[in-house]
């Protein structure tokens, strides 16, 4: 049986929970998990998930991108994601550690950052086993976006989002920000 895609996101959400309150790998500090009761989500919704064709870069570019920490950290632009939301044209950058790696990292901050979800962004991960279609379309979830381990402790250094995906529309999907 098929599961339908908001009930996967509802299992996926139960399970990060279970993970963040209980195991000892959680990001969040121990002090913090014995009173964890779950992240904060906005519901689900089918107007913040896209199937888009990923527009690939003939030459791939090496981007340096800042982390939480002051440091750096090098990815390959792989390519760009052209859509539409709430009738604003809208360009996100795809990045790939390496050449070989099969999934894409969509790191983008939009107009809930700092507000009403993490400020310095959030992160998609795209597996081709599970965010791509049989034609090679992929699924763009932002119902699946997430925050970066160092939204909840200091101890994790993230990659910040590059400024060309700093969006000026309100992407109000995924995980809000950790209290």
């Amino acid at each position: 049986m098929m599961v339908d895609w908001k009930t996967a996101i509802q299992e996926e959400r139960e399970a990060k929970d279970d993970y963040f309150g209980t195991n000892p790998r959680s990001p969040l500090p121990p002090e913090d998990r014995e009173s964890f009761d779950g992240l904060e989500y906005y519901p689900p919704k089918e107007k913040y998930r896209f199937e888009l064709p990923l527009h690939e870069y003939e030459s791939k570019t090496t981007v340096t991108v800042g982390t939480s920490a002051d440091g750096e950290q090098d990815y390959l632009q792989w390519g760009e994601f052209r859509f539409e939301i709430d009738g604003e044209t809208v360009t996100l950058q795809a990045y790939k550690s390496v050449p070989q790696d099969d999934r894409l990292w969509v790191p983008f901050r939009d107009a809930t950052s700092g507000e009403e979800t993490y400020g310095a962004g959030r992160y998609l991960d795209l597996e081709p086993d599970t965010h791509q279609t049989a034609d090679g379309t992929w699924i763009l979830d932002f119902n699946q976006a997430y925050n970066p381990t160092c939204a909840y402790s200091d101890d994790y250094e993230c990659p910040l989002p590059p400024t060309e995906n700093w969006l000026d529309v309100a992407i109000k999907a995924g995980e809000q920000a950790y209290k």
